[in-house]
């Protein structure tokens, strides 16, 4: 039947009816969340990834430090070279570290004996630290590494701002009672 000879209220029956084109519009609906979720995923995922890449910068940093009785400050900077390699593929730029020797007085009291940053600020030696509790007796020590990255998500779809992760670990000196710094 030619649709001239329809009334209006049939055209607009036939027209609802019709169902052409409607996966189009189906499409048009759902695509702009389904890309949405795709980019919030990979971002997640990305910002997971170096989460947990500056976990383990921390723990190799300290790791280092703690196997040796002595380190100078040329073993440090070494250590921070390889703090921002283990970060790879991620930026280094952002990255910041910190390397701490800190030893409990008689009192048990954690203080710094000595501290070196790179993007991070030393703390002041003999400054009161705060550690885990019951991590130091009297006379313990232990080797801390503060680790601090901003992250930026390339794709900024989901995540436009930067994301800061940190990260703290804490070590006993292996072959010694304490880590010494010695100049060099």
């Amino acid at each position: 039947m030619p649709t001239a000879h329809l009334t209006p209220l049939r055209r607009f029956i036939r027209w609802a009816r019709d169902a052409r084109g409607m996966a189009a519009v189906e499409f048009a609906l759902i695509a702009p969340v389904m890309v949405l979720l795709y980019f919030g995923l990979a971002e997640f995922t990305m910002a997971l990834m170096a989460q947990r890449r500056i976990s383990h910068v921390a723990s190799v940093i300290a790791d280092l430090v703690s196997q040796t009785p002595q380190v100078t400050n040329s073993n440090v900077g070494d250590i921070f070279t390889v703090g921002g390699a283990i970060l790879s593929p991620f930026a280094a730029g952002p990255l910041q570290m910190r390397i701490t020797s800190v030893v409990a007085d008689n009192n048990a009291v954690p203080k710094v004996a000595w501290s070196k940053g790179q993007g991070l600020t030393a703390l002041a030696v003999n400054a009161t630290v705060t550690v885990p509790n019951n991590l130091l007796t009297p006379g313990d020590s232990v080797v801390m590494a503060d680790v601090q990255y901003s992250y930026t998500s390339p794709l900024q779809v989901v995540l436009p701002n930067a994301l800061t992760f940190t990260s703290t670990f804490y070590l006993r000196p292996r072959r010694s009672p304490s880590v010494a710094l010695i100049a060099g």
